[in-house]
């Protein structure tokens, strides 16, 4: 499958019934084409056919971007395809990748606060702040890092044996990689950081009781 296509068909899944005209208009194809891609979406658990309609929900949109990643599509190209939401839950997936456990929309209380995505393995807590930002500026992602940490020491205040370290994932690789000691990860990178990140500890903010 051409890997362009893969990344159209992003688009044009959305929660809804479509059509296989309507979803060719939406991705820029034929409908010969679109009628493919569809057939392959639902043979891979993407989307249901009901009658003349391929019926989408909630999840698909990241179900279909994961399936791209894994048919060759670059992270990077498909985490712009995909909105906030569903870039939280790419960052979440890669992290189960890597046997943590997972939590999304983390929520803390007195005061409130919400952590977008927690990964916990082997007593080590990431704490991570998703931005799906197309450039941030120094300034902004210092104000990032310090909300954060904040973030991180009310997690923490509330936790168990357990050490945690604030991470920011960008979209884009940033002009710099650490701000504070805390980490500045392209989604591009993210995995390869995870495989590193417990030799370079040393390197990186953590906070404990």
């Amino acid at each position: 499958m051409n890997t362009k296509l893969l990344i159209q068909a992003i688009s044009g899944v959305i929660p809804s019934g479509i059509s296989t005209k309507d979803f060719a208009a939406i991705i820029s194809t034929d409908k010969n084409t679109a009628e493919k891609i569809l057939d392959m979406l639902t043979q891979n658990g993407i989307g249901q056919t009901i009658g003349n309609l391929v019926n989408f929900e909630d999840g698909d949109k990241l179900k279909t971007a994961l399936f791209a990643i894994k048919n060759g599509v670059p992270i990077e190209e498909v985490s712009r395809y995909i909105d906030w939401k569903d870039f939280e839950g790419l960052v979440a997936e890669i992290l189960d990748s890597k046997h943590f456990d997972v939590l999304r929309n983390f929520r803390l209380t007195k005061p409130t606060m919400e952590i977008d995505v927690v990964g916990v393995r082997l007593g080590i807590a990431l704490i991570i702040d998703c931005k799906h930002w197309k450039r941030l500026s120094h300034s902004a992602l210092e104000t990032i890092v310090v909300k954060q940490v904040e973030r991180v020491k009310h997690y923490i205040s509330n936790a168990k044996d357990v050490i945690a370290a604030p991470v920011i994932v960008t979209l884009n690789q940033e002009e710099t990689s650490f701000i504070s000691k805390v980490p500045i990860v392209p989604i591009l990178q993210l995995s390869s950081f995870i495989d590193e990140f417990y030799g370079s500890m040393e390197e990186i903010k953590t906070i404990e009781k």
